[in-house]
């Protein structure tokens, strides 16, 4: 059966749908996979085998044989731990054909296959009765089936179905029970994450100031839940206007509804404050008794906050309220939380619901576009006054009162920066339908919807008719593109000045001017367990994972995981260490026209010891333009010492935020030769505002990029481990 896969390609920010045949390779999904995160996730395995070995024991002391059902097997590790406890037979249910071949193998090796049933179906698929997949109803059910949000997954429907039809009544469950928490505060930096703040701008007439429009403002926002590490956030970051809370609980063990509902609890706000922000997390008890616990609690709320296990796959969640509303201290209110089958949310009322007799309210769902277009993290940078405040630098050393600018970013407010900075004309360019008519919104809520021209096209479409027959004397964009999927993919504003170079008039100026790369050795403590091989687990050998997922990477190059501009977001306590100096790996600019080869630095990489990656050969390929000069287009000698890891920017803007992190300013030397006397190149440090703990499911930088997303136009080299890439890259041919 053949399938269709969609591919970005980042030359020219296009999806572009290929069609693969039955011989696909699955296998690089799960070399992407957080597998070798879950399965060292200690605290995680060793909670679940003691819930095992108990519920394993409770069967057998009642003189019953213990059939288990392990719903979402993966490797099959739950279910060899359920044999090892005693279990007398095992159904495993895994769905992905790719995972449940390497569970078979490694159930067959760890000399299991006569007591552990692979079943390659889904849970809801499963039949019991002579001629099913199960002769007979199960006694223990044991599943992993969790998110951050805890029912992400479809936990819900799955265990609906599966006491209805799978297992027998009052069976024993691991996990037996979860419960959701909940914390209420006030939080400027993470309300910045998802509503616009007005935009001051300094002018020669004075402060202007951009607002957003009345219907962003309204909006409730995204509906889905923002996961990231709490650990890292400050407490200086945030005000907590209640205790934490229990919001609601499951048990596993019994009849499971993935109706939605609503749970309410009524408290005293503990300041004066705006309500915005809930944080939230949960812990599932493996146990009756609730003896043996796991806990995804935060450091301030945590029983042992020495104890705290590091893990990626479960973090915490934030969920914005649809407004913000003001609290008293002491004036009692009741916060909801709201669920369907897979979501959850939360509301803010004065009395519960059931007292009320209010409508529990809809999922919230956008209805301004804005939500649709920028993600939390791109809220965040809009929001960042000093960033806006670097740019309105940057354009006043290049603006003339005849200039005409034109913007090429997605949903960008660098026209309506240009305008006021008094532009003769701006244009902007928008190759959305939702760009586009969320840029018109906020025009005319700034009454410029007759000041600014906005263009729906791709930026490789213009005509001339388009621009009224002028020349741009100004091309400037932020670099930022919706469909980038890392950010170095933010380069496409380099094939974009090359597709309208026609329309650049005389001694046209080009912002950003330059483009750089900066490398930076560091360890960390606990990221580089995500993609470390797993090989014995809790005693169990699970290198055939190991091996199928070599296999996959070793002819196609490592995924590239892209790392959130603040990396200690991954790093429990303490943020990487900086082995060495950093250095500036290559610097472009894309005042020139894209060079036909540009390719640099292509390293491989070897694991050498937990948190440090050891460096085998690296290669300064070629940086130059096919029959042209090298003006545009320089690249400083890197100095890489014996391991190394890598910080990206994205058309002069520096990721970095931490000290051991951060690039090192830059100087008028090399890089400002290269660009002439008038050029004024610019780097701009982000602020904590730009939301330096970025969620890896709410964003697309984590993802890997496999031959096909870099075919043909771009050379296949984004290559990572742990943290540590390198970039080869070569322009249309």
């Amino acid at each position: 059966m053949k399938v269709f896969c969609g591919r970005a390609n980042p030359t020219t920010g296009s999806v572009e749908w290929l069609e693969e045949d039955e011989h696909y390779d699955y296998h690089q999904e799960i070399a992407r996979s957080s597998y070798a995160d879950m399965l060292h996730d200690k605290d995680r395995n060793i909670k679940y085998y003691q819930g095992i070995r108990a519920a394993v024991s409770r069967v057998k002391d009642r003189g019953q044989k213990a059939l288990v059902l392990d719903i979402g097997t993966g490797t099959g590790l739950l279910s060899m731990m359920a044999v090892t406890a005693g279990a007398d037979f095992c159904y495993a249910i895994e769905v992905f054909k790719p995972m449940a071949d390497a569970a078979v193998k490694i159930v067959e090796k760890n000399g299991f296959g006569d007591k552990i049933k692979i079943i390659n179906k889904h849970s809801t698929e499963v039949t019991v009765g002579p001629d099913g997949d199960m002769p007979c109803r199960a006694n223990i059910l044991i599943t992993e089936l969790f998110d951050t949000e805890l029912i992400g997954e479809g936990a819900l429907p799955s265990y609906e179905h599966a006491h209805r039809h799978l297992v027998q009544e009052n069976c024993e469950a691991v996990p037996h029970r979860a419960t959701v928490y909940a914390q209420l505060v006030e939080s400027r930096r993470m309300w910045s994450w998802t509503k616009l703040f007005p935009v001051r701008v300094q002018t020669s007439h004075g402060e202007q100031v951009i607002v957003p429009p009345l219907e962003l403002e309204r909006c409730p926002g995204a509906p889905s839940v923002y996961d990231i590490q709490l650990n890292q956030v400050s407490p200086t970051d945030f005000t907590a206007l209640s205790d934490v809370m229990p919001m609601f609980s499951v048990d596993f063990s019994k009849q499971v509804s993935s109706s939605a509902a609503c749970h309410s609890r009524h408290f005293e706000p503990l300041a004066s404050g705006r309500a915005q922000v809930v944080l939230s997390w949960w812990d599932i008890e493996m146990d009756p008794e609730g003896k043996i616990k796991c806990t995804m609690a935060p450091f301030w709320a945590h029983s042992d906050p020495e104890e705290l296990q590091w893990r990626d796959h479960w973090m915490q969640c934030v969920y914005f309220l649809p407004q913000e509303e003001p609290v008293v201290q002491g004036l009692s209110l009741c916060l909801v939380a709201h669920h369907d089958d897979y979501c959850v949310w939360y509301s803010l009322q004065r009395t519960s619901p059931e007292k009320n007799g209010r409508v529990s309210p809809a999922r919230p769902v956008c209805d301004c576009q804005a939500h649709l277009l920028w993600n939390r993290p791109r809220f965040g940078e809009i929001n960042d006054q000093g960033r806006t405040d670097q740019y309105v630098q940057a354009l006043r050393t290049v603006l003339k009162p005849d200039s005409v600018c034109l913007c090429v970013s997605d949903g960008s407010l660098l026209s309506l920066l240009a305008h006021h900075l008094g532009a003769e004309q701006v244009f902007t360019v928008e190759s959305s339908a939702a760009s586009h008519r969320l840029m018109k919104k906020i025009f005319k809520a700034n009454h410029l919807e007759d000041k600014i021209n906005i263009i729906e096209k791709r930026p490789e479409s213009l005509t001339s008719a388009d621009l009224e027959g002028k020349k741009v004397s100004l091309l400037l964009g932020e670099p930022f593109f919706a469909t980038s999927l890392l950010p170095w993919h933010n380069l496409y504003f380099w094939y974009v000045r090359t597709a309208v170079d026609q329309h650049l008039g005389p001694g046209a100026v080009v912002l950003p001017q330059v483009a750089s790369l900066h490398a930076v050795v560091v360890e960390f403590r606990d990221l580089w367990r995500i993609r470390s091989p797993c090989g014995d687990c809790e005693g169990f050998d699970v290198h055939i994972m190991d091996d199928m997922i070599k296999a996959w990477e070793e002819p196609r190059g490592r995924p590239v995981d892209g790392i959130p501009p603040d990396p200690g977001q991954h790093c429990q306590h303490r943020p990487p260490e900086a082995c060495r100096g950093q250095g500036s790996v290559l610097c472009v600019s894309p005042r020139a026209d894209q060079p036909r080869e540009l390719a640099l630095l292509w390293v491989s990489l070897a694991q050498a010891a937990p948190g440090h990656l050891a460096l085998n050969s690296s290669f300064l390929l070629r940086v130059a333009r096919a029959g042209a000069d090298q003006e545009g287009v320089w690249c400083q000698e890197p100095s890489l010492p014996s391991c190394c890891s890598y910080r990206e920017t994205a058309a002069g803007t520096r990721t970095a935020s931490r000290p051991c992190t951060s690039s090192p300013p830059r100087t008028a030397g090399r890089h400002g030769a290269a660009l002439g006397p008038s050029a004024t190149p610019w780097s701009s440090t982000p602020t904590p505002e730009m939301s330096p703990w970025i969620s890896r499911s709410q964003t697309l930088w984590r993802t890997g990029v496999d031959p096909h997303l870099l075919r043909n136009k771009v050379a296949r080299g984004l290559w990572a481990l742990n943290g540590v890439k390198a970039l080869l890259f070569s322009g249309p041919s």
